[in-house]
């Protein structure tokens, strides 16, 4: 027999229906509370958002934060894995994904674009478990990129997949803290013509 109760449901003589409902709904809003963190720290920076700024736009109350995570550094922390992880999760279309970062579009979206170019300024001034995780991301997007560059020999590839990934992290920074549009997208569009110089160079 099924009894209503509230919002949820409970199976007589099986109780752990409700444990797995619930557990089921505490994975979703973890989701939910890590992706608002993730925009949210990327448009505004670590330290002016505020827990109950990033549980407010995930749609639930200031008090549940501690039933997910430690501390707000718990917090960003997972937010900066959870994002980084899902940013390296598919195959890699080399042109299309430098086209798509160093475009004006990406510059104007920092909450939904690149959390590396987003928060790795701020990154060093934060505790060691984020800086750690910015490290596992950013070694992860490297080995991404390294793969799809052309080049005779691993360290070729890894060499300008680094100077690469370096140059466009950088662009974006510089583009979106310059006042002058004609210059800012000039550093857009310079650093993508010296990408293209020097992979042509390495698969001649």
């Amino acid at each position: 027999m099924i009894e209503s109760r509230g919002d949820r449901f409970h199976v007589n003589g099986a109780g752990d229906c409700d444990m797995k409902i619930s557990r089921e709904q505490m994975a979703e809003n973890r989701l939910r509370i890590l992706d608002a963190a993730s925009r949210l720290f990327r448009e505004k920076g670590f330290e002016a958002v505020t827990v109950a700024e990033v549980m407010n736009a995930a749609g639930l109350t200031h008090g549940g934060f501690y039933g997910h995570f430690k501390s707000k550094d718990d917090l960003v922390a997972q937010a900066l894995t959870h994002t980084l992880e899902a940013s390296v999760d598919s195959g890699l279309d080399l042109g299309a994904y430098i086209d798509r970062y160093l475009s004006p579009r990406h510059r104007d979206n920092p909450g939904g674009g690149c959390l590396t170019a987003g928060l790795v300024a701020e990154t060093r001034h934060q505790a060691p478990q984020i800086r750690a995780a910015m490290t596992q991301g950013c070694r992860a997007q490297i080995d991404r990129i390294s793969r799809a560059f052309p080049g005779q020999t691993d360290e070729e590839k890894r060499r300008a997949a680094i100077g690469s990934w370096a140059a466009m992290v950088g662009a974006v920074i510089l583009a979106r803290a310059i006042e002058d549009p004609e210059l800012s997208d000039e550093v857009l569009k310079q650093t993508r013509a010296w990408i293209d110089a020097r992979t042509m160079q390495a698969s001649e």
